[in-house]
């Protein structure tokens, strides 16, 4: 399994990464199965959050990680609380659901509002608590994620300028048809590249919306998210013969020359035009805190 570096921090992380919300979507037994499949095949990385599937996500990856398979995994979750008490409290409930007493990263979920950066930077905000989780050593990185516009994510990234604050990693979607339409390629990838910044990239199929487009397959969609300068390309397993997809993926990825990445781009361009493939960024489809405010606000599911 090809190895990248995250970032700045000094871990290495699969090329691929196990989405966490599909792992709650087959039966608890399958759901175990793919995580411990996808560990012993080489995939570290384990992405997750406190909200998946009413917290059946979590549940289930902690339960996939007994036995020994702790140790083999990067774990990841997010984090939708945007003050500290209720990120506090939302923490809390991941550690005791993942069975863990550290988790390797947490990050920000769906920072998808003008508002998101004043308001996790805010005293009293949810970043105070993960500082301070990051200082009792619950969590060892920290991070935001998002879907909807890159200007949000500049902005987090500025208001973390401005308190001297540094992320260690950011989560975006990074696919065949982003580079046409409100592009996180071309407007904030960069900008993590120059900060050495781990690069999570996510919606390589939109959930598999793209794949309706008739355009690209699902291996060329993994290939050109990991031909970007990504860490790790996060994609949702929901079946034993979509993690070999995944895996098979990873394992055949050759770099692609600039020839073989506009030969793709030029596929996709007339689709991805205005956005339609790409629900996430133009409609609210893909927003869990748009339809449950209060997670915003309390650790209650």
């Amino acid at each position: 399994m090809p190895m990248r570096p995250l970032g700045k921090t000094g871990v290495s992380v699969s090329i691929v990464g196990i989405g966490g919300f599909h792992i709650g979507e087959p039966s608890e037994q399958e759901g175990i199965r793919i995580v411990r499949t996808a560990l012993d095949r080489g995939i570290n990385f384990l992405d997750n959050c406190w909200d998946y599937n009413d917290g059946k996500s979590e549940e289930r990856m902690g339960k996939a990680l007994r036995d020994g398979y702790r140790d083999k995994a990067f774990l990841m979750t997010k984090l939708d609380g945007r003050t500290k008490q209720s990120a506090q409290e939302q923490l809390e409930q991941s550690l005791r659901r993942l069975g863990t007493d550290r988790i390797d990263l947490v990050q920000i979920h769906e920072v998808i509002r003008d508002s998101d950066p004043d308001r996790c930077f805010a005293a009293g905000g949810c970043v105070e608590a993960l500082v301070e989780a990051k200082k009792a050593g619950k969590i060892r990185f920290i991070g935001f994620t998002g879907h909807k516009h890159p200007n949000i994510h500049l902005a987090m990234l500025r208001a973390a300028d401005t308190h001297g604050f540094a992320f260690d990693t950011v989560q975006m979607p990074l696919n065949v048809m982003d580079a046409h339409f409100r592009s996180f390629e071309h407007n904030v990838l960069p900008v993590l590249v120059e900060k050495r910044i781990g690069v999570l990239g996510m919606k390589s199929m939109g959930s598999g919306i793209l794949l309706e487009s008739k355009t690209v397959t699902p291996v060329e969609c993994l290939h050109y998210a990991m031909n970007l300068p990504t860490s790790v390309v996060i994609t949702g397993c929901d079946s034993m013969g979509v993690l070999e997809q995944a895996i098979s993926a990873a394992i055949s990825f050759k770099p692609m020359d600039k020839a073989e990445v506009a030969a793709l781009l030029e596929k996709t361009r007339a689709a991805a035009a205005e956005g339609k493939y790409e629900k996430f960024k133009t409609s609210e489809q893909f927003d869990g805190t748009v339809k449950n405010p209060k997670w915003l606000e309390t650790a209650t599911i």
